[in-house]
Order: C-alpha cells, then structure tokens, then sequence
C-alpha cells in the first residue's frame, strides 16, 4: 500500500529517519488533559497537515473512529483522498486511549504502534488539533470539510502554541 496515514508516527517510533520536525523542541507540547474518546468517535476530515513522506499521494485524508470490543480502544480508518476529493486508498487499525489525550495508534502493516496526541479539540468535538512529541506530523481536523474560520484561527494557535512551525503547515483537499 503506498499510503499509510499516520505511519509515520509508526516508524519515528522506531527511530527512523523521516525527514524534518516541524515543531520547536525546546517548546513543551501539551496533550489534551480532558480529552474524552467516547466523544472523539466519529468521522473527522483532514482540513491542514504537516508534510510526511506517507501521505505524499494523498491530497487529502478522512479518519473515522469507533467503539472497539476492548475498553479503552478505538477502531480505526484512515481514507486517502485523491486531488478531487475521492476516496483512493484505506488503512485500518486500532488507537488505544493512554490518558491525557494521547492515543497510541497500531495500523495494520505497521509493526509498531505510534504516539498520536491530541492537542486540542473544541468544546462540542467538532475540531481538534492532533500532533506528536517529534513534531514530524500534525494536523486539524474537522466533523466536516468545512471549518469555520474562528475554529481554524483557534486550531492554528494551538499548533504554534505547541511549537509548530505555521508556515509549514498545508491545506488538505476536502471532498
């Protein structure tokens, strides 16, 4: 499969090599401490995101989330999306709820599972902002395509808040 959203969390994990971090390290990253994933399932669309080697044919991206058999796991489904907003490519896998809005995610084909940390999401779960200690990925998703453009401006300052680099960060297509 020549997309794998999220996999690159799975192989910094591992200590590989996966190009620039885009976020300050002498910044403390936050995770969100009243984070509730009961409310984070659902579908999510990919409205901006850092630059990664793995989604570099994928314009866009829509993550849905759902209960597992397992307390305290999430299912998980990432579609690719190509440059019209169509669905081209799917990985699943499974997100595993550690506390204080951090996720360690296990996708299939990926032998390791990732840090996924949510930085920030809004008061009614309509927009969160999702990153990693690295600081190689990041993004702000959305319940929608659309995102209003006070959740978007609030998504933004939390990135730079958390050290991320604005200028680096890029518009995903949405269908």
């Amino acid at each position: 499969m020549r997309w794998l959203f999220l996999a690159p969390l799975a192989l910094a994990a591992c200590g590989a090599v996966l190009g620039p971090s885009y976020r300050d390290d002498s910044v403390t990253i936050a995770s969100s401490a009243n984070f509730d994933a009961n409310r984070y399932v659902g579908r999510w669309y990919e409205i901006a995101r850092y630059p990664n080697p793995f989604q570099s044919d994928c314009p866009g991206a829509i993550a849905e989330y759902g209960p597992a058999d397992t307390p305290g796991v999430l299912t998980v489904r990432n579609i690719c999306l190509d440059a019209d907003g169509r669905p081209t490519e799917t990985i699943t896998g499974t997100a595993t709820d550690e506390g204080l809005g951090r996720l360690s995610v296990r996708l299939q084909g990926v032998p390791v599972a990732a840090p996924y940390w949510v930085l920030w999401v809004d008061e009614g779960y309509r927009t969160a902002v999702v990153g990693a200690p690295n600081g190689r990925v990041g993004w702000i998703l959305n319940r929608d395509p659309d995102i209003p453009p006070d959740r978007l401006a609030a998504a933004r300052e939390v990135l730079d808040f958390n050290g991320y680099d604005l200028d680096q960060l890029q518009r995903s297509v949405t269908p």
